[in-house]
């Protein structure tokens, strides 16, 4: 039985179907709440693998939200120690800083339902191997990151080129949320923040759109969500090699 460390960074993003495949595993999902003052931030050596969500701040606003820093500090840890890491949308950016690589604004917001296009990257790798060359998947995002040196590309999307990483044999960076349930696109798009955020783009993405094409495409979601979290889980079980080079330290923004 494994220890997963699990960072949540607002109540409305956690691991969604992925949280079962774990459980189902055997594995202990320890849940690390960011933003909490009193949270006890553990040592790489106490994790065996690391989980990281979503949320709404940038890894640039470590002014705003002091915790960044910390989970930085954490991540450099782990991933020097050849933990595996499994960070979706912010929590991709996160470790992409970690290594050294920039997190910026994109050049557009994808929030809703978009084409993601599969690398050569990603051909033999096990967390990859049952996506197409082309799926749909669900996306809530603002920002992008740089592709670290050492990682290579596994997906792409034509208004955000760096859809997903790997750093070594078992570090992930995911962009965009392939672990979401109806229930939680459903809250997503109810929470106040959230709204604010669309209703900023004064039309450009359309909720009600997003509501009508999710049960055409959550189907296919579903299907590929387990495979992704069932490999991270073999992952678990392998005796963690350290990278050959050391993460560049993460830089205060």
């Amino acid at each position: 039985m494994t220890r997963i460390l699990t960072i949540r960074h607002v109540p409305h993003e956690r691991l969604g179907t992925f949280e079962p495949v774990f459980k189902t595993d055997g594995h202990t999902i320890v849940p690390l709440n960011a933003a909490d003052p009193r949270a006890v931030w553990p040592c790489a050596a106490d994790l065996g693998g690391l989980v990281i969500v979503g949320g709404p701040m940038g890894v640039y606003e470590q002014a705003r939200y002091p915790f960044l820093k910390k989970e930085l500090v954490l991540l450099q840890e782990v991933l020097q120690a050849g933990k595996p890491v499994l960070g979706v949308c912010l929590g991709a950016q996160l470790p992409a800083a970690a290594l050294g690589a920039k997190v910026t604004q994109n050049r557009s917001k994808e929030i809703g339902w978009y084409p993601l296009m599969r690398e050569p990257g990603a051909n033999g790798d096990p967390l990859c191997e049952s996506f197409g060359q082309t799926e749909t998947v669900f996306q809530w995002h603002g920002d992008t990151l740089a592709l670290p040196n050492g990682t290579a590309r596994l997906f792409s999307s034509p208004l955000c080129q760096e859809q997903a990483f790997r750093y070594g044999d078992n570090a992930y960076g995911l962009q965009f949320h392939i672990e979401v349930t109806e229930a939680m696109i459903r809250t997503w798009l109810a929470n106040t923040g959230n709204k604010k955020e669309l209703a900023d783009l004064r039309g450009v993405i359309d909720p009600t759109a997003i509501r009508r094409q999710s049960p055409q495409h959550l189907g296919r979601l579903q299907e590929l969500s387990p495979h992704v979290a069932a490999a991270f889980c073999q992952l678990l079980t392998i005796r963690p090699t350290p990278p050959a080079r050391r993460p560049s330290h993460a830089r205060s923004r």
